[in-house]
């Protein structure tokens, strides 16, 4: 098993066998998050974390542009055509498609191995990511921290704030690493928690690394199947792999709007 997959269960063993440690107490505003990490790198030593993640946990900033982005998310208010508009489906659907034809051979290894078929991870690559284009401009540790700290969702991104810095310790990222507003990273938009426990090498070379496009899309493959996607079923709204693709994200419309794009991809 690679290292990447084995540490979130390692951190969890480590955790319940540490002598017990102080929750750090959540805020909603910048002026308590310096205390805040000083209380959260007791709990995060406690879970594991090494010297290398600690720095990086001592050296995280406040993020308010991710504190911004985290009150206002338009996605839950928009109705399926515009969501499907403003994120330009169409686009998605020819560039998977053209993706799917040139790489062929690539997606039908991960469909042999994972059972999830092309247009899905397609679909959800270019969701995220405009396939790369954009893979976000938010310096990971300190966007996963500052939601840790943050009282909105303090015990929801605690887990994954505590996998950043392991990521950290591990070479997989560093402090600067840039991603999303949420700390979501790589090509597939991982939080890093589930890039601890699903990350898998589709390269051949021996790490993962959520930047390079083989890695990401064998562990989004990974994830869904982990999650219990079912080879060969259907996954529009109403059949089994459905309930699957609820799980990559929380907004009912960026839900169908994989499945109906992934159809469309796959067609």
């Amino acid at each position: 098993m690679h290292p990447l997959k084995s540490a979130l269960a390692t951190l969890v063993a480590a955790a319940a066998f540490a002598a017990p440690v102080a929750a750090a107490t959540c805020g909603n505003s910048a002026g308590g998050f310096e205390g805040w990490k000083k209380a959260f790198a007791a709990e995060a030593q406690a879970a594991g974390v090494g010297q290398r993640g600690l720095q990086a946990l001592a050296n995280a900033q406040y993020a308010s542009g991710t504190i911004s982005a985290d009150r206002n998310q338009k996605s839950f208010k928009y109705s399926l055509d515009k969501f499907m508009q403003v994120r330009g489906a169409d686009t998605i659907v020819a560039q998977g498609r053209k993706r799917k034809a040139r790489d062929a051979g690539f997606y039908q290894s991960l469909e042999s191995r994972y059972g999830v078929p092309a247009g899905v991870l397609l679909a959800i690559h270019g969701m995220e990511t405009g396939f790369g284009g954009f893979m976000g401009d938010s310096r990971v540790v300190s966007a996963i921290t500052t939601l840790a700290y943050d009282c909105r969702r303090s015990d929801f991104f605690v887990p994954h704030a505590v996998g950043a810095l392991v990521l950290v310790d591990r070479g997989a990222i560093t402090a600067d690493t840039r991603g999303a507003k949420h700390g979501e990273l790589g090509h597939t938009q991982f939080l890093p928690g589930n890039a601890l426990q699903y990350g898998v090498d589709g390269s051949g070379d021996g790490r993962v690394d959520f930047y390079n496009q083989s890695d990401a899309l064998a562990s989004t493959a990974n994830f869904l199947r982990q999650k219990g996607w079912q080879p060969g079923g259907g996954y529009q709204e109403g059949q089994a792999n459905f309930n699957v693709i609820r799980q990559w994200n929380a907004a009912g419309v960026y839900q169908k709007a994989i499945a109906i794009m992934a159809s469309r991809i796959d067609g």
